[in-house]
């Protein structure tokens, strides 16, 4: 089966890069090579991680990189979006683990030398425990660390780097993290999401400045996860309902990235969920950026209710969804793209992770996932016609590479475009693979790369 694209000419050349993702945590292992992450600590609490899993080995990433970084090649693709662990690089004693930062390096040199470009995320989620034990995001000091890290990290990648995200989903990192729970660090209360938030939003900002200094011919910005929601029904409250869902987890993100003010929902929280905002914050979350990333997976309905002023409905018996368990609805990336253009004054977008988990199943040597092949095509399609409406999108990343640690889902589910084999680590490309690097060869001839 092959993805036989009729799109808007951008995503067919060249100019515009089609990547492949993945995150340090989910694929790296090499556990005895860093400092301990908030992941090592939530993985380690019982009943956290559904499979009682970790990320020790994960992918054994760290050792087999090289072999991965051949099969991004193989499989044709422009560019490959990987993220840095803080932990592999700062030790608790706060000096630099240099052969940490070596491993990226060689990593780096490698994507130049395949004529790969090298999309590089400061922080996927994985902060060190020892940060963690001083207050975690929830305290400012977190923010200044993370400066002190970005500049140690791009001074040692200079010339190597294409492309930087300070932070992905600060959203998951917040809200799951610091406010429901279900994420490491595992805290739950109101009282911290905001906050965490807002000090990960000025460590966006205060690594701007650092990437601007030490990088000033890289492409910067940030990546944020989106989740349009709709309303369940036609009345005025649940139309309410979605907008405050919306308000809560999507601008409070990216409103205060583009325009330097919070929702207005700030002045409605109760004090102790208020963020400590001190002068200047603001302006410097609101640093020019390059590129908004945006990561997309589904859509959501929502329906009023008295005690958060909304409830997120699970989706309807009938709909398609993913081993996740969420809606398969690509036009809703499309009205995401659409409606981020028309609210803000957008720089170049880029998506930087699509994608979904299949039961899938390695059967006589092979995977066929042809939802996933649908799911792809489909998607990418939604990103033209935005494109074709006036978005300027300018790269596309499919999430992920390799199947791996999924977070609190453990190893139980597979994003991946590679299968991976956790007992023998042997990585075998899905049918969805092999028909991204038959369109990707295809579109290298027309554009006369071959």
């Amino acid at each position: 089966m092959t993805i036989n694209l009729t799109v808007n000419q951008r995503l067919n050349s060249n100019l515009f890069p089609v990547g492949v993702a993945t995150s340090s945590f989910q694929i790296e292992g090499a556990r005895d090579g860093r400092e301990a992450s908030i992941w090592d600590t939530f993985c380690a609490t019982p009943g956290a991680v559904k499979d009682g899993s970790d990320g020790n080995i994960a992918c054994d990433h760290f050792h087999r990189w090289q072999d991965d970084i051949e099969l991004v090649s193989l499989l044709g693709f422009d560019a490959y979006r990987f993220s840095v662990s803080w932990p592999r690089i700062i030790k608790a004693c706060g000096s630099v683990n240099q052969a940490g930062l070596a491993f990226y390096v060689d990593l780096l040199k490698a994507l130049k030398d395949k004529g790969l470009k090298a999309y590089v995320t400061l922080y996927h989620w994985d902060l060190p425990q020892y940060l963690e034990d001083k207050g975690g995001w929830p305290n400012r000091d977190t923010a200044l660390a993370f400066a002190d890290y970005v500049d140690v990290v791009s001074k040692a990648f200079n010339g190597y780097v294409d492309c930087y995200a300070t932070l992905n989903e600060p959203f998951c990192s917040a809200y799951l993290g610091y406010e429901i729970g279900v994420h490491a660090p595992g805290k739950v209360g109101k009282q911290f999401g905001k906050k965490a938030a807002h000090h990960l939003l000025l460590a966006h900002g205060m690594a701007m400045q650092i990437l601007r200094r030490n990088a000033p011919d890289v492409t910067s910005g940030i990546v944020l996860n989106f989740t349009p929601y709709y309303a369940s029904t036609d009345s005025e409250a649940d139309a309410a309902a979605a907008k405050l869902a919306h308000d809560h987890h999507n601008d409070w993100y990216v409103k205060p990235v583009l325009t330097g003010c919070y929702p207005d929902i700030l002045h409605t929280l109760p004090e102790n969920e208020k963020p400590d905002i001190h002068d200047g914050d603001l302006a410097l979350i609101n640093a020019p950026m390059d590129y908004l990333g945006v990561n997309y997976y589904t859509r959501s309905f929502v329906t009023s209710c008295n005690n958060d002023g909304f409830s997120i409905l699970p989706p309807a018996a009938d709909t398609p969804v993913s081993a996740m368990g969420w809606e398969i609805f690509p036009n809703a990336l499309r009205d995401l793209l659409l409606q981020l253009h028309r609210d803000y004054d957008l720089p170049p977008v880029q998506i930087t992770e699509n994608g979904m988990a299949c039961d899938d199943a390695l059967i006589n040597g092979e995977v066929a996932d042809p939802v996933r092949v649908q799911y792809l095509q489909d998607h990418m399609n939604a990103v033209a016609e935005a494109m074709e409406a006036g978005v300027d999108v300018t790269a596309y990343f499919v999430w992920s590479l390799l199947d791996n640690f999924e977070w609190a889902e453990g190893y139980l589910k597979r994003f991946g475009i590679v299968y991976v084999d956790y007992d023998t680590q042997q990585r075998i490309p899905k049918r969805s693979a092999l028909a991204l690097q038959r369109w990707l060869t295809r579109r290298k001839a027309s554009n006369g790369e071959m």
